[in-house]
């Protein structure tokens, strides 16, 4: 039996009503937490557990409004535990889109800033993903074990975005990739930083110029993914990894914060490498413009599939 409780069961914790003009108490508005458009946020109390599950309006892409969402998700959280209103874990993302984790970048954004020759535009975007990234590679700054629910492909940003998690549970059949150079630029988000320091440079290279796509089962060898999870079985295995380990989990807290000053990524290398992928974006040709959009068309009709 696991400790998770389905999301129905649970509700923030009570709060001061508000008094309406006609002298009656009404409850307060719920926590921003709870209420961001593009995140579906639960907490289970029995195992200190925040579950978020991305829920894009568009495409399964890292839009400009989700990446906002993430922004608030993260300050509303450190809040949240600094108060003691919630002693927050573990914290798990995941993705409601069916057969999807993430397919990262906003492809149909980048072709319009491309063509518009706006480089501040791609660098604003770059370095939002990259702010949202380096802080949940630090657990926030706070003692929470953060944890990547793959229950679908993972493709370009949303690969990257999985590296920053202490821990990724994976179901097979999930795939993994950095397709990029195929419309002739880099993934610009964190990849070559995050995988040199786990595989070294010259694997990481040979990873992101191949433009291949890995198996869940490839990269639980190579280190990457640290669980794997029958189909649909993902967070029935998130649910038993927080069971087993809740007694650990100071120890694992300690263990990632030494690993993060053993191998240190700060926020500026991060930065200078979304500088250099906008100029390369830049240098786009017409051609590599048009893939793009093929990529974008083939994102788009994904919304057109039922959802079963």
């Amino acid at each position: 039996m696991t400790l998770a409780l389905p999301a129905r069961h649970f509700s923030p914790a009570p709060r001061p009503a508000t008094a309406t003009t006609a002298g009656i108490a009404a409850p307060a508005p719920t926590p921003p937490l709870f209420a961001l458009d593009q995140l579906e946020v639960t907490f289970d109390p029995q195992a200190d557990t925040l579950w978020t599950y991305m829920r894009p309006r568009t495409r399964p892409s890292f839009n400009p409004a989700l990446l906002a969402d993430f922004g608030q998700w993260q300050a509303d959280i450190h809040s949240a535990h600094t108060s003691g209103a919630m002693p927050i874990r573990y914290l798990v993302l995941g993705s409601r889109f069916p057969g999807v984790f993430s397919l990262g970048g906003d492809l149909d954004l980048f072709a319009q800033h491309i063509r518009a020759g706006h480089r501040e535009a791609l660098v604003q975007y770059g370095r939002a993903c990259v702010r949202i990234l380096h802080r949940n590679l630090r657990g926030l700054d706070l003692p929470i074990v953060t944890i990547g629910l793959v229950e679908g492909d993972a493709l370009g940003g949303g690969f990257e975005a999985l590296l920053s998690f202490n821990v990724v549970v994976a179901e097979r059949g999930a795939s993994f990739g950095l397709p990029e150079t195929v419309f002739g630029l880099f993934p610009g988000m964190g990849a070559h930083c995050f995988l040199s320091r786990r595989l070294g440079a010259a694997r990481a290279e040979q990873m992101i110029l191949s433009g291949r796509n890995y198996s869940a089962e490839e990269l639980y060898d190579l280190g990457i993914v640290h669980a794997l999870a029958d189909p649909g079985q993902g967070r029935r295995v998130v649910e038993d990894y927080i069971r087993q380990n809740r007694r650990r989990h100071s120890g694992h807290c300690a263990i990632y914060e030494a690993s993060r000053a053993v191998n240190p990524l700060t926020l500026d290398e991060l930065e200078a490498v979304v500088d250099l992928w906008a100029d390369a974006a830049l240098r786009l040709s017409e051609g590599d413009l048009k893939l793009m959009r093929r990529l974008v068309a083939a994102q788009t009709r994904l919304l057109d599939k039922p959802k079963g």
